[in-house]
């Protein structure tokens, strides 16, 4: 089989949507395109783009098995039936690899019982990624079905930072170690910044900001990963929508001795009831902006914590890299919202950067420079693409 063949199915399932598409790894286009959102709510939504038109609907959508069923009966309504796409292999984002997979896989009934067994350490993504992969399988049973996974692009880690300072032997014995995730959309804008800029890829010291409901952020010198905020589960780092990030782990302690938390209500706490939603009750970025901008306090609180978290890393790793030649922001929060942008960049003056506030209000779907010709740093913004790198990795393995 070749690259020739035909197109991908890429399926890309977070803890509360999927998105998809129908991509030619050659040429980089997309047939068709959609996102589910609210998954597990009765007002889920799913927008679905075929042929310049765009088809929006909100329905009950249970789980991920219910959101594929959707995306089929909307394909099909809308002119392109699964069947008529030519699809010859199917590419599924997988969040955590652990130490047994660093590299895409061919998904046979081992490598599913490995994705579900390491749901316990990505549990918001795992288990979606499991029951996507299982509904895709039931759909196109005669269809190679690959897993990329997000801990791959950070497997160029030096030891220094993957190593947790606790027992060796403990830390080996259950493969506790920094893994990362958001691998392919680091990867993907990572190699896109070289392009945007004219510069050297191999002399380049990048800094990337994956905002979304999950954020993270990478120190990239020369291509290759050097460091990353999330750690041995997703739970690590950076705010995020229902993660708080860095945490004391004494307070996990505290938690349980005096609060008198159980081990799962705490995990649920961690992962669900924690970061933006904790803070400031918002289940959406675009909520607590709102809020923000008629002066509520706790979303100003949550958003300032927001924002020196971003502020704290980016410091960190302009050492760690020795120095810095571009920060790029990419994904939901990273490529739309500008007062993040802005905030992060006034901090940053201290780097010699000069944010262009004009280009950094402007909303486009196109890579762009938003700091001004005499900034010392570049400042961009890149749309992720981690359907089209799950694509490319997808005909990789079958070729």
């Amino acid at each position: 089989m070749t690259q020739r063949d035909g197109n991908v199915l890429v399926l890309n399932a977070g803890s509360s949507s999927l998105k998809y598409q129908i991509v030619d790894p050659t040429t980089g286009e997309h047939l068709v395109k959609g996102l589910v959102e609210r998954i597990g709510h009765d007002n889920a939504t799913i927008t679905h783009e075929y042929d310049g038109e765009k088809t929006h609907r909100e329905v009950a959508i249970a789980d991920h098995a219910v959101a594929l069923e959707q995306m089929t009966d909307v394909m099909s309504e809308t002119g392109l039936a699964l069947a008529d796409a030519g699809v010859v292999a199917v590419g599924h984002r997988v969040v955590h690899g652990g130490r047994n997979f660093s590299a895409p896989v061919l998904v046979d009934e081992r490598v599913l019982a490995e994705i579900k067994r390491l749901g316990t350490l990505a549990p918001l993504h795992n288990p979606a990624n499991a029951t996507g992969i299982e509904a895709a399988q039931r759909i196109l049973p005669d269809h190679a079905h690959v897993a990329v996974f997000d801990t791959g692009f950070f497997a160029t880690l030096p030891p220094a930072a993957y190593t947790y300072a606790i027992d060796a032997a403990l830390a080996k014995e259950h493969a506790l170690r920094r893994y990362g995730f958001h691998g392919t959309s680091h990867e993907y804008v990572s190699a896109r910044v070289p392009e945007l800029l004219g510069a050297d890829p191999a002399s380049l010291k990048q800094i990337v900001c994956h905002l979304g409901n999950g954020a993270s952020m990478s120190a990239i010198d020369g291509g290759r990963a050097v460091e990353t905020s999330m750690g041995v589960t997703p739970l690590e780092g950076l705010v995020m929508g229902t993660r708080g990030g860095d945490i004391d782990p004494g307070a996990v302690l505290h938690l349980n001795r005096v609060a008198g938390l159980g081990v799962d209500e705490i995990d649920t706490l961690l992962n669900r009831g924690s970061g933006i939603l904790g803070m400031a009750g918002a289940t959406d970025f675009r909520d607590l902006m709102e809020r923000v901008e008629a002066g509520d306090e706790t979303a100003t609180l949550a958003f300032d914590v927001y924002v020196h978290r971003l502020v704290k890393y980016i410091g960190a790793y302009t050492s760690v890299l020795g120095g810095v030649d571009a920060v790029t922001f990419t994904a939901g929060v990273g490529e739309n919202n500008a007062a993040v942008r802005a905030a992060v960049c006034e901090r940053l003056s201290w780097l010699g950067v000069e944010l262009d506030e004009a280009a950094n209000e402007v909303r486009s779907d196109d890579p762009r420079v938003v700091s001004t010709p005499a900034s010392k740093v570049a400042l961009c913004v890149v749309p992720t693409n981690e359907e089209l790198a799950i694509a490319q990795h997808t005909v990789a393995v079958i070729d």
